[in-house]
């Protein structure tokens, strides 16, 4: 008798799209219900579409759960109108922690919401015509940008691109917009509602979420390899040709899963930009059809491309569109990172790059930035952009405006020059604890005595104002793309962490593990020969990633295995 297996069981997630397509939930009738401080656990997947997650201060537990909401907005390559900035900064003072936090894919978060603050926060971002909606779940993400104003009307160009690609990605519910707008909870009476299939995503959207990103070379600001569709600009004789489609990359992994992993996306082939918006389309789909939706862990889009091949993708995609990939064109990343004091943009005006620690805006007692930010917006009405390493621009600057900015900053303990040192410049860390339920161990609050540590180990080996890319995460999740870094130190249980080496300054090659478990009393000691011997073998201006990648990392591969005792 010929018998055929069980097919696999679809995953609790797949369960509830199914059940709800609008993604409304239950989520306005909780909202209403003032007896009530948090979500069902099933309404917590549905909240994530609409930019919210539900959790509680960790630091609080052992006392009682004290249940609050991270609230991300949504803003395409990181641009911020002045109106929406100062809303925001209201809102963060009146609902969240009063701090601002940019996030590692231009956006914003608050922290510390309430649920009797999230209805009034959420009503506030869209009466100033912001919004929140995909932000998380299982869509596509905030479409990121170089946000950098260069010397060429390209970066807007590409700007122009992904808010393209972002406004066709939307997910097309109106469970959005009547419970957080109009303040109800979306009623299945409706014929529309309660036969609604979103007409890109369908009835049960993507298996996991889905990132898009543009780049400029020879600047890879984004880190675009490390996104599920990633668009590189083709540019000859200043003008924007088109773009190189890559896909298939992602960060996250499980500890102890070999079966998860970080990986690049792979280079596809050209395109010219009217067909930018289709093509992203057709890419999503394919996660959408051939997503494993049995397996989060095994979800994004990165393990089709891995396990079914390029080849198989660029056929399928061909089939899709119509019309078969030109070869990919030439093109060179050399760098990543920001720029920060004063530069002439493109059109004659000013942009200010500001180094924001851990992409924490917020006010202390010598360090005044969040109040230093809303006078000059006020003020001047400057356009905000936000950037990948969750820094900050001050954009569209008159000349006039370049001394009375200087001035406020100043007044506010907020140095224009000599922001900080140049590892602190190329630092990121995600949250994590208290705000994250997904922390193992500590990022954002012990990142500064992580970078005082490897600086003066720098000093010690002689190595003084030398750049070495440091990224920490709570978690393998890899929300500040650690594993791309030079130095990526990941979570794996409260203070201690996998030490990572051998990212490069192109952001174009991933870094590898070097040691498990690391103490940060114990990074000291870990790092200390390490330098030592970087200082004394590199070959001319050679950095750490790169001796790491063609001499450390090598000499641990050939190094047998200790025998058993």
């Amino acid at each position: 008798m010929i018998t055929s297996a069980a097919p696999a069981k679809l995953t609790r997630n797949e369960g509830l799209k199914e059940a709800s397509p609008t993604l409304a939930g239950n989520i306005g009738a909780t909202l209403a219900d003032t007896t009530l401080e948090r979500f069902s656990d099933d309404d917590y997947e549905f909240l994530k579409f609409h930019g919210i997650y539900q959790g509680d201060d960790r630091d609080k537990r052992k006392i009682a759960k004290h249940y609050q909401f991270m609230v991300r907005g949504r803003l395409p390559g990181g641009l911020v109108k002045p109106e929406h900035y100062l809303t925001f900064d209201t809102l963060a003072t009146k609902y969240a922690n009063n701090t601002l936090r940019i996030t590692s894919r231009q956006g914003f978060q608050f922290h510390g919401v309430v649920k009797a603050g999230l209805g009034p926060m959420m009503k506030g971002i869209n009466d100033a015509l912001a919004t929140t909606v995909a932000a998380c779940g299982d869509v596509n993400r905030n479409v990121m940008a170089p946000a950098t104003p260069s010397t060429s009307l390209v970066v807007e160009q590409v700007q122009a691109d992904a808010l393209r690609v972002s406004n066709a990605l939307l997910p097309q519910t109106r469970a959005y917009h009547q419970i957080w707008v109009e303040g109800k909870q979306l009623s299945l009476e409706d014929e529309a509602n309660k036969t609604f299939v979103d007409p890109l995503y369908g009835k049960t959207y993507l298996p996991r979420k889905f990132k898009t990103a543009f780049a400029i070379p020879p600047l890879n600001d984004i880190d675009v390899f490390t996104n599920c569709v990633g668009f590189i600009a083709i540019v000859e004789n200043n003008k924007l040709v088109g773009y190189n489609l890559i896909a298939g990359g992602g960060m996250g992994m499980s500890h102890g899963n070999v079966q998860t992993y970080p990986r690049l996306a792979d280079v596809i082939g050209f395109i010219t930009p009217d067909k930018v918006v289709e093509a992203a389309k057709a890419v999503l789909t394919i996660h959408r059809d051939f997503g494993d939706r049995t397996n989060r862990k095994h979800a994004r889009l990165k393990y089709v491309l891995e396990e079914k091949g390029a080849e198989w993708f660029q056929t399928e995609m061909e089939e899709r569109l119509g019309f078969k990939f030109e070869p990919a064109r030439e093109y060179k990343f050399t760098k990543q990172g920001d720029l920060f004091g004063w530069h002439q943009q493109f059109d004659g005006n000013h942009f200010l790059g500001l180094y924001v620690e851990a992409g924490r805006v917020k006010d202390t007692e010598k360090y005044q930035l969040k109040t230093a930010l809303r006078k000059i917006v006020e003020q001047f009405r400057t356009e905000v952009r936000l950037t990948p390493s969750q820094n900050l621009i001050l954009a569209g600057v008159k000349s006039a405006d370049k001394e009375p900015i200087t001035k406020i900053l100043a007044e506010h303990g907020v140095p224009v020059e000599n922001q900080a040192t140049i590892v602190r410049r190329a630092s990121m860390a995600c949250p994590s604890l208290p705000t994250c339920g997904l922390g193992l161990a500590e990022s954002e609050r012990v990142l500064p005595d992580v970078l005082n540590i490897i600086e003066q180990l720098l000093v010690e080996t002689g190595l003084a104002n030398e750049e070495v890319i440091v990224r920490m995460t709570g978690c393998p999740n890899g929300c500040a793309r650690s594993a791309m870094a030079e130095i990526g130190l990941v979570g794996r249980a409260p203070n201690k962490y996998q030490l990572q080496l051998g990212g490069n300054e192109s952001s174009t090659r991933l870094n590898r593990l070097y040691k498990e478990n690391v103490k940060t009393e114990e990074l000291v000691n870990e790092l200390r020969p390490l330098f030592t011997r970087f200082a004394q073998e590199r070959i001319g201006a050679e950095r750490f990633g790169d001796f790491c990648d063609r001499v450390l990392l090598k000499e641990k591969l050939e190094t047998p295995a200790a025998a058993p005792a």
